[in-house]
């Protein structure tokens, strides 16, 4: 399993080769082309400041603008679930790939989560522009946490995605079933309301085994709120689970390899 692992280093050219295919691919056809990766984000952020400010004013109280607060989770929390959905059906799409004897397998689920990592890093200037805008300037000290909340993603999302992409080949429903599981994640992380209301408080040991809940809250607190990270204990102790994640997603992985070319 380790040899394979180090092999990853090697396939960097495949990976980077297969993300920009996948990212053209995405587009093509399109008129706006690459230019949907700005749209998109732009689209979402506005919706949500009108939701919130003028359907449901009274849900906003003690965080403004919470179009924009609400936006530094969810553009993370978008490249966290899309990741882990395309993933999942990765090694079935690519069948063609995997049957052959030297492709790596493994390529495939985490192309899928560095292509929705680049669509990610295009929504953040959407983000710092209505940041600046709003009046909310990160601290500079801050935002030396920003990647390493963003390698943390990155990690435990990968770990994910290897463990869904293997078990899909062999239970096709999982795919359906991971639809229902992150709609429910997501209402179950401080994404759309703060951690810090009184009714979110009390059920705070709850939120504490939601491992998102510790990212969403790193990036606002990073990105939103002013003042120290007080959240960096758990980001970085959810960096080591992630790190540990990432060795058994790809030991099962590498255990269910043979068996892919068959299943698919």
């Amino acid at each position: 399993m380790f040899a394979n692992l180090n092999n990853l280093f090697r396939y960097r050219g495949l990976i980077w080769s297969l993300v920009t295919r996948d990212l053209k691919a995405r587009y093509r056809g399109s008129v706006l082309g690459f230019f949907w990766s700005f749209v998109n984000p732009l689209l979402l952020l506005l919706i949500y400041s009108f939701i919130f400010t003028k359907v449901l004013p009274n849900e906003t109280k003690g965080v403004q603008p919470y179009g924009v607060f609400m936006f530094c989770g969810i553009l993370p929390w978008t490249w966290f679930a899309t990741s882990l959905t395309d993933a999942s059906g990765s090694l079935i799409a690519g069948g063609n790939l995997i049957k052959k004897v030297l492709f790596p397998a493994e390529v495939l689920p985490l192309v899928s989560v560095l292509a929705n990592m680049a669509h990610f890093c295009f929504g953040l200037p959407i983000l710092f522009l209505f940041l600046i805008v709003s009046g909310h300037y990160p601290d500079a000290l801050d935002l030396v946490w920003f990647p390493i909340a963003v390698l943390v993603q990155l990690v435990f999302t990968s770990g994910l995605a290897l463990i869904l992409a293997a078990l899909t080949v062999h239970f096709r429903d999982i795919r359906d079933l991971l639809a229902n599981i992150l709609t429910l994640w997501f209402f179950a992380t401080p994404i759309i309301y703060p951690v810090f209301k009184p009714e979110v408080r009390q059920y705070k040991w709850l939120f504490d085994l939601n491992p998102f809940t510790h990212l969403a809250v790193s990036y606002q607190e990073i990105l939103f709120f002013n003042g120290p990270i007080g959240h960096w204990r758990w980001l970085l102790a959810l960096g080591v689970a992630s790190l540990l994640l990432f060795v058994a997603a790809y030991w099962l992985f590498d255990r269910l390899r043979d068996s892919f070319a068959e299943a698919v």
